[in-house]
């Protein structure tokens, strides 16, 4: 009987086509056959069918229009780069007037540290910090800097 339903005893509809034409749907082949649905799913799309029987062209592979430019990770970043290009630092020396001890560190001073903590020369900077931000805008220019990460990562 399995065999007669699917069409498998000789007649006209034999295999997954005569089933598709059938209208039989896709749980109700696979429990005839004994697969799973995904199985006859998956054949039927190999096949190029539908579940009307109708037989799909394959689908066609773009012709080339010429070699494109690849992208990458790479060509991204120099686009990017270029697109935002960054203006040259300012080489302008920071002065470092206004010195100041941890005791005498506040809102109102530049908390960049100048020295090697525990040398009896150690400070902070004590200059005028930009507003909300914790350092003057020398010390802004070297803590901030664009894309310091990138440059880590390509080292």
């Amino acid at each position: 009987m399995k065999g007669e339903r699917l069409g498998r005893a000789g007649s006209d509809d034999s295999g997954p086509k005569g089933v598709a034409v059938a209208g039989l749907s896709c749980r109700q082949i696979a429990c005839d056959i004994g697969v799973s649905r995904n199985a006859v799913i998956g054949k039927l799309s190999r096949l190029n069918l539908t579940r009307d029987g109708e037989a799909r062209p394959p689908a066609r592979k773009r012709a080339a229009k010429g070699q494109r430019a690849k992208t990458g990770a790479r060509q991204q970043y120099q686009m990017l780069k270029a697109l935002y290009a960054e203006p040259p630092p300012d080489d302008e020396p920071i002065h470092n007037g206004h010195c100041c001890s941890l005791l005498e560190l506040n809102e109102e001073r530049c908390r960049w540290p100048i020295s090697t903590p525990g040398l009896a020369d150690f400070c902070f900077c004590g200059n005028t910090p930009l507003q909300g931000l914790p350092y003057c805008a020398g010390h802004t220019r070297l803590a901030y800097r664009p894309g310091s990460r990138q440059r880590v990562v390509r080292r």
